[in-house]
């Protein structure tokens, strides 16, 4: 990978970090665009916060205004106008009508050159550094998308060794991008404005704290002290804590009966704690393996806790997932989705993900799926 050359930007990240707040302006430039768009509207989170706005087609453009603390990346999404005749606005295309902008405290301008999609975008350091960050990552992407692509074909011709193989492939070329783009910028470009965007992108959802810690606390303060890098901080924390050799934390949750469940309760035996939920695709793709090892070892004494994140209101949608899938174990959820408060507690920020304790209650594996499962359950029970 080349060597991405940044000019200028330390004095701008600190100022950024050090404010409690600046404005941004973000002017949108449509007139490139053939479908004509009745409105147009912006998401970024701040941390863990999400901020929505939306703003009004008006010859063309449009216009945000907001308050940032440190560089965002941000989305834009195009609603269009109904055609003559009161006929169905045209429909949206996920590839078409998004755009990502990276802002900063700025006066930012945005051209759709031929689609809402393909846009020019100036008055941002930070989103020049993205768009090099991007081209990047596009060689790795598009071997993804390949995979992907073939990915889905097995699973539909019910190709299960193919599946798993392209699934293990995909994951091991996602870690060798991940590592050499992201992992690679951060280490080399602690000063960009990207630092924490890179350093997120690295870190990943399944957060290995013995691994990021370091790198985390080599970041600038202004950086380790933004509003990112205190989310971050917290993150790593908790990873810390619910990492391979640490006791598992204590939490009670209800079951489907209502009744209050508490892990401690459970200790003696090894047990897998489960997060999933009925509306997650691969998590149920992934229930029929944990349905057979629960059958071939729970006899010898293996156990499953599901800890569910179904939507507030759900909760039939939870039950009947559970009888559909087979899933004959404890089952536990207070149905707010990924505000769980089993699941904020071990910072699980994506799903299906699982932990193996051990009859003492220690964390021993993370993460088994599949034939992965099957694998180290085997050596825990050997026949």
């Amino acid at each position: 990978m080349k060597r991405i050359v940044l000019v200028g930007f330390v004095s701008f990240l600190v100022l950024a970090t050090k404010a409690q707040s600046a404005r941004f302006i973000i002017t949108g430039d449509l007139s490139a665009v053939k479908a004509p768009a009745d409105w147009v509207y912006l998401s970024y989170y701040l941390a863990d916060r999400q901020v929505k706005d939306s703003s009004p087609v008006r010859g063309n453009k449009y216009v945000f205004e907001g308050k940032i603390s440190e560089p965002v990346l941000a989305r834009l999404s195009v609603k269009y106008k109904a055609g003559n005749m009161g006929t169905a606005p045209v429909p949206v295309n996920s590839k078409r009508d998004y755009a990502s902008v990276f802002l900063q405290p700025s006066i930012i301008k945005v051209v759709s050159v031929d689609s809402f999609s393909n846009v020019r975008v100036s008055g941002s350091a930070a989103d020049d550094e993205y768009r090099r960050l991007e081209a990047m990552a596009a060689p790795y992407n598009q071997q993804l998308d390949e995979l992907y692509a073939r990915f889905s074909e097995a699973r539909k011709s019910k190709n299960d060794a193919l599946a798993a193989s392209l699934e293990a492939n995909i994951d091991s070329l996602d870690a060798a991008a991940n590592e050499a783009i992201y992992g690679k910028y951060v280490k080399e470009h602690p000063n960009s404005p990207l630092a924490m965007y890179a350093f997120k992108n690295w870190a990943g959802y399944e957060i290995d704290a013995a691994k990021v810690e370091p790198v985390f606390a080599s970041l600038p303060a202004a950086v380790q002290k933004s509003a990112s890098g205190k989310d971050m901080m917290e993150k790593i924390a908790i990873a810390r804590k619910t990492g391979i050799g640490q006791l598992a934390l204590d939490f009670t949750q209800a079951d489907t009966l209502g009744n209050p469940v508490t892990l401690s309760s459970l200790r003696g035996n090894y047990l897998l704690i489960d997060f999933w939920a009925s509306w997650c695709g691969p998590c149920r793709r992934e229930n029929p393996h944990l349905v057979k090892a629960f059958h071939k070892y729970n006899g010898k004494g293996f156990r499953v806790l599901g800890v569910s994140l179904d939507r507030p209101g759900d909760k039939e949608k939870w039950l009947q997932a559970i009888r559909t899938d087979g899933l004959a174990w404890t089952q536990v959820s207070d149905l707010q989705f990924w505000n769980n408060a089993v699941a904020r507690q071990y910072g699980i920020q994506a799903i299906p993900q699982n932990l193996l304790l051990d009859p003492s209650g220690k964390i021993i594996a993370k993460n088994l799926r599949g034939a992965a499962l099957e694998k180290k359950l085997a050596m825990i029970y050997p026949d």
